[in-house]
């Protein structure tokens, strides 16, 4: 009658185990992959159709059905979420490396700014698709998510255009510095969709000249000229 081997089974087990781990990490690498591929043909989609598009005009326009983007994103919102992620993380990079010859506060503040209006500009359809939540739109997570990225992408430029400003006025300004990054990401993402909707007309101005404008304001204010005086 065979003995058992404790000894072989134990190898047996782990090798088991390391072969049903083996199959995991091929399979979770898989998920990876088409997820990307997936975010990658609904972009394009949304660059043609437009920001209004619907799951089954994005999946339509990607060759497969709108289940396949539900089994992978849950939702529109959750397909928002994770094109938001990938497109202002894009724009987060370019924005560092933007920044990295400026000489100055300004000069940095410039940079960011011209990224930013470049890559909304690039396509807008795109930029309102992750920016804006889809009202009516049936969703089994939170309602809020679909500006989740864009939140946490401002919160990491506030910080960025905070370090400079505070490296430049110094620690006595403190105070004030935590109020303003906040203030400026408002002025800039609000001024800059607002250019971004308006039509093209002789009165608009392009883009350069828009991001030298925004980063007069955040440095200098609408009105320089104009100063505060006492009555008598």
């Amino acid at each position: 009658m065979p003995v058992a081997d404790p000894a072989g089974a134990a190898v047996g087990q782990a090798a088991l185990g390391q072969s049903v781990d083996g199959r995991a990490a091929r399979w979770q690498q898989h998920r990876e992959v088409r997820r990307r591929e997936l975010i990658k043909t609904a972009r394009k989609a949304v660059h043609a159709l437009g920001s209004e598009a619907s799951m089954e005009d994005i999946a339509a326009a990607a060759g497969t059905s709108k289940s396949v983007f539900y089994r992978y994103f849950g939702d529109k919102a959750g397909l928002q979420q994770a094109m938001g992620e990938v497109i202002l993380g894009q724009m987060q990079r370019r924005m560092l490396d933007a920044t990295r010859n400026a000489e100055t506060p300004r000069e940095g503040l410039l940079a960011m700014v011209s990224a930013y209006l470049q890559m909304a500009e690039s396509s807008p359809n795109v930029y309102a698709f992750v920016t804006r939540s889809t009202p009516g739109e049936p969703s089994q997570q939170d309602p809020l998510a679909a500006s989740g990225a864009l939140g946490h992408f401002f919160e990491a430029i506030s910080e960025m255009i905070a370090k400079p400003m505070r490296e430049h006025l110094g620690e006595d300004k403190e105070a004030i510095i935590g109020y303003w990054p906040t203030a400026a990401i408002g002025l800039v993402r609000n001024a800059g969709e607002m250019w971004l909707g308006s039509p093209t007309s002789p009165a608009k101005p392009d883009q350069e000249a828009m991001a030298r404008q925004i980063t007069d304001w955040l440095c200098v204010g609408i009105a320089p000229e104009l100063k505060t005086t006492s009555r008598n």
